[in-house]
């Protein structure tokens, strides 16, 4: 159920960054090809136009979203860059191939989803209260993030008082440069 009160944010998925596949990929900071962060710039500006959106653009600070508001700021935007809306963190795992993390300790994260900080960095509880809390500056706020963040804003507000415990409960990411209206 939608509330009347709760103006949505308009979130875009930052674009595809390179060389991440078969990676464990939280704030380790990859690169996003130029013409792909112009292109979702370009996208949002176009957004803004047609729904009246302020010239204002939230991004986490890691380049693979920062270089998004970069672009729109030099076609006069307002970027603000806030680390509550970085990725979950993920400790010894981050950048490191998939394979070379020992089964057993994916395992352990799996089965204590929520509370289990993976790698010894952030828990997913901790995320999803970060991302729960965000107050963004103005109504319709844009803003350009990552899959954890924007798909535990949505889980925040869907189940306010209940946490996934295990990693099977956990929704698909959005696609890159897909957008989201999250209340």
């Amino acid at each position: 159920m939608s509330d009347p009160q709760v103006t949505p944010v308009w979130a875009w998925r930052h674009p595809r960054p390179e060389r991440v596949a078969g990676r464990c990929i939280g704030r380790t900071d990859v690169t996003v090809p130029a013409r792909r962060a112009k292109r979702l710039a370009r996208r949002i500006q176009q957004a803004a136009r047609r729904h009246g959106l302020a010239k204002v653009v939230h991004t986490s600070p890691l380049q693979r979203c920062a270089l998004v508001g970069r672009y729109l700021r030099r076609w006069g935007w307002t970027h603000v860059r806030d680390p509550a809306l970085l990725e979950l963190d993920f400790g010894t795992w981050d950048g490191l191939p998939w394979s070379d993390i020992p089964q057993a300790h994916v395992d352990q994260w799996c089965e204590a989803f929520a509370t289990h900080a993976p790698g010894g960095g952030e828990a997913l509880q901790s995320l999803l209260t970060r991302a729960a809390a965000w107050k963004p500056t103005i109504d319709h706020a844009v803003l350009v993030g990552h899959a954890g963040w924007m798909l535990a804003r949505r889980w925040a507000h869907q189940h306010p008082q209940q946490a996934p415990q295990q990693a099977a409960q956990w929704p698909a990411p959005p696609p890159y440069g897909a957008l989201w209206r999250l209340p």
